[in-house]
């Protein structure tokens, strides 16, 4: 059974006494590939309350046509003819770009340039299955567990046993097969020395193990009334490079209790993505006195004329789905914002 997420680790304040590691509650989660196929069949996975793939659970995924998971935790679908798909499960939304066949062509395999030990990452390309059975992938050997799969994409989590550092993926789909280079990243919390008591600074070190490179990662305070993050309780940080790749974190203890934080690797953005989303998400979004529709266009033509720009982009997308209900515009807003 599968039980991770994002890095996460889950810590005691006690006053006094040492710092206990606990293991954190992920919330539901519905694993797409990024990109679908126009018509063509796909696969998706829901990852439960306890991190398992969870079996029966109903999924909508439109028009009124509902799936529900196997005991496996998977549930095959079709994609629609275009536009995005937007699948729905005890109120938690996600989202994926639908390609149109005919626009479609092979390609190689493609994977970030850095991925996560601990945490699903995507490879697109073209001549997959759906059936994520039928898509075997390894990563330096080691089988790989397929979580969700389309024509175009499959989205993978390794094994916790496959060790950080260069990494050959290679997908093997019964009538070919293909690979591609990355680097697997390991990224572990240090606990403050001293132990972290009431009232008190410190400092959490995050260390990245398996590239000498400097890595852009996202580190998130899930417990702000335990602990604050002395910058912002969201920070997006860079590691040091070298053979100590890491960065320190500064932090203060406000009362005694668990807490919690996880950190994740961010990835390329993919500004034709976030577009693509936008666009679809301006079709969607209400004509509101806030004039969401008139913000999302500013946004896209933004990104439009300065792609680069991705940083910007991303915080304004971010502060329009923060008072997007729950549902597909949220879902295609936190698809542009993943995207950047």
């Amino acid at each position: 059974m599968i039980r991770r997420a994002l890095l996460a680790l889950s810590l005691t304040i006690l006053s006094p006494g040492p710092i206990r590691a606990q293991a954190p509650v992920p919330a539901l989660s519905i694993v797409l590939p990024p990109r679908l196929l126009a018509n063509a069949p796909a696969t998706l996975a829901i990852l439960g309350g306890d991190g398992h793939l969870a079996p029966g659970v109903v999924v909508d995924i439109g028009n009124g046509q509902h799936v529900t998971t196997d005991a496996t935790g998977h549930a095959s679908f079709t994609a629609p003819p275009d536009g995005a798909f937007i699948a729905k499960a005890e109120g938690v939304s996600a989202a994926a770009l639908v390609d149109a066949a005919s626009a479609h062509t092979p390609s190689a395999i493609t994977v970030a340039p850095n991925v996560s030990q601990h945490d699903r990452f995507a490879i697109c390309g073209s001549g997959f299955s759906s059936n994520v059975t039928a898509d075997r992938v390894t990563i330096n050997g080691d089988a790989a567990f397929v979580l969700a799969a389309s024509p175009v994409c499959v989205v993978i989590l390794p094994q916790t046993r496959t060790l950080a550092g260069p990494a050959k993926v290679v997908i093997d789909t019964g009538s070919a097969d293909a690979s591609a280079n990355t680097f697997l990243i390991a990224l572990d919390f240090v606990p403050p020395n001293p132990p972290l008591m009431p009232g008190r600074k410190g400092k959490l070190v995050v260390r990245a193990e398996g590239t000498a490179d400097p890595l852009q990662i996202v580190v998130e305070n899930h417990s702000a009334s335990v602990l604050r993050f002395v910058r912002g309780d969201t920070q997006e940080l860079h590691t040091s490079g070298g053979a100590q790749n890491q960065v320190s974190i500064e932090v203060q203890a406000i009362r005694s209790g668990a807490f919690s934080f996880r950190a994740r690797i961010v990835p390329p953005a993919d500004p034709a993505s976030a577009v693509r989303y936008l666009e679809i998400a301006e079709s969607v979004a209400p004509k509101n006195p806030g004039n969401m529709q008139r913000a999302l266009k500013a946004i896209t033509g933004q990104l439009a004329h300065r792609p680069r720009d991705s940083a910007k982009a991303r915080a304004a997308v971010q502060h329009l789905a923060a008072s997007a209900p729950s549902g597909s515009l949220r879902a295609l807003l936190d698809a542009a914002a993943a995207s950047l």
